[in-house]
This record gives structure tokens, sequence and C-alpha cells, in this order.
């Protein structure tokens, strides 16, 4: 019976992580150290880097969570997504709203242990970050929602340290906006079709692929300019700026894999290279921040 259990418990803990795509937190996570080690120009205390990670987990762990339950039943009819946890009955709904309880109040109580000022906005980000699953059933402009919850976390981060509110961070946020609203346009190519027969809303379904995958280029570009105003407030140097042109250099990658007409590489455009974005812009802003102190 003990052995039993255990599998019990190492097989819903693997279901688990496949709900909330935990291999997507490269994605937030780099961006959230970003924000963090730019506040504080250097290496955050391990208490309050502890706190932001918890926080951040917590956050992202509730949005996903949210979104199956909100989903399951377009899930259940889309064949990329027929094989999630909570559509083919390996978790329960029970159990997913269980743990979303858990996850939120893992966010707000780590926000509660950095400053006043996280704790406070904790509950708007909540709004934002568990509304967004049901943003496609109203507005084509749900990829900027989603972009919205990415762009917390470099914000989000910088509170967390400095316990303010400043343009840098501010703009660095709206960057990772512009990249996840990006590269979510991508990813979204995919499902025209079924959100069209689904009735659920896209920039793709309402605009078409080709159009599409042009505005994702636009957003990208943008960011790249989003990302060098940053640089230029808070006065970073080469090595950042190294970063910011290998970032461009890998957007402009991810957009040779993906034409209109062959969507057969988005899952390399969109797991690969974005990961490698996230990961390449935060070590190159901290070395920058050792070499030059």
């Amino acid at each position: 019976m003990g052995r039993l259990t255990l599998g019990h418990i190492l097989r819903s803990f693997r279901e688990t992580l496949r709900m909330i795509q935990f291999e997507h937190t490269v994605f937030a996570l780099p961006f959230a150290l970003t924000g963090a080690v730019l506040a504080e120009r250097g290496v955050p205390s391990l208490e309050k880097l502890g706190w932001i990670l918890l926080a951040l987990v917590g956050a992202r762990s509730a949005a996903m969570t949210f979104n199956r339950l909100a989903d399951q039943a377009y899930d259940s009819r889309n064949p990329r997504t027929a094989g999630r946890p909570l559509v083919t009955g390996t978790l329960s709904r029970d159990f997913a709203w269980t743990f979303l309880l858990g996850a939120c109040a893992l966010f707000v109580l780590s926000a509660a242990r950095l400053n006043r000022l996280a704790f406070l906005l904790s509950f708007p980000v909540l709004f934002l970050i568990l509304g967004y699953s049901y943003a496609k059933r109203f507005t084509w402009g749900s990829h900027f929602l989603l972009g919205a919850s990415l762009g917390c976390a470099p914000l989000g981060a910088w509170i967390a340290v400095r316990g303010d509110i400043r343009s840098a961070p501010a703009i660095l946020g709206l960057a990772v906006l512009l990249w996840t609203a990006g590269f979510d346009i991508i990813y979204a190519c995919q499902d025209a079709d079924f959100d069209r027969t689904a009735g659920l809303l896209s920039i793709p379904r309402r605009w078409g692929i080709g159009r599409a995958l042009v505005f994702a280029r636009v957003l990208h570009l943008a960011m790249i300019m989003a990302l060098l105003i940053v640089g230029r407030n808070l006065h970073l140097g080469r090595i950042y700026h190294a970063g910011v042109l290998i970032t461009a250099a890998l957007l402009a990658y991810e957009h040779t894999l993906v034409r209109a007409d062959d969507l057969s590489r988005v899952n390399r455009a969109f797991f690969t290279v974005n990961g490698c974005v996230s990961i390449f812009l935060f070590l190159t802003t901290v070395a920058d921040l050792f070499w030059y102190a």
C-alpha cells in the first residue's frame, strides 16, 4: 500500500507539472531575476531572492491552473490540447481548485513578506493573471493581457527589492509585454481554425496568419527599442547592449522559422528561441552590472 501511495503521489506531482507547464517558467523567471538585479545593482539578499522566487512560482502556478480549469471544455475539443491532465482525468477538478487556492495564497503571502507595496499590488496582479483566461472569449487583444501578465515579473521583482515604481522597470515590463504578445501571436497561429469554429478571438483569426506574423515582427522590433531605452535610463554598458543585440538576432531567427504556409516549426520558435532570449538577456545584464561595478 505504501508503494502504491508513493507512486500515486509521484504521478500526481508529474501531472501537476504538466498542467502548469513548468518548463515554461524559463520565460518569466530570467526576466524576474533581471528586474531584481537591476533594482539592487547587484545580487539581492538570499532571503529576498527566495521570496521573489516563491511569489513567481505561486503566481505562475495559479495562472496556469486557472487557465486549465477555465478552458477545459475547449481543450477537450482541440486535438492539440486534448491530452492535458484535466481533460484526460489524470488530475481532478477538485485537486486543481485546491492547488489553485494554495498557489494564490503562496503568491500573496510571499508578496507580504517582501514589502507593503508588493503586498498591495498582489491583488490586482492576481486579477490580471487569472482574468486572462477568459480574454479570448471577448477580445482579440488577449495576447496583450498575457504579455502584461508576464511583464509584471521584472516590474514586480524591482518593487520587491526597492519598494517603489520607476520608469526603467516599467519600460522593461513593457518590453516583456511586447515580446510575449509577439510570440503568443505566433503560437496562436496553430489554433486559428479551431478558434474560428469555437468562437474564440485572436489576432490570427481576426486578420489571418500572414498579417498576424507581420504584426508579431513589429511587436518584437518595438521590444528591442524598449530594451535600448532601459539601457539608457539605467546607464548600462556594452555587455548589456550586446545582450540586446543577441536578443534581436534570436528574434530575427525565430521569424525565419515560421511562415503563413508552414507552421511545422512553431514549437522550435516558441520554446527554444524564446527560452534563449530570456536567459541570454539576464546573463548579459548580470555580467554588465559586475563588469562596470
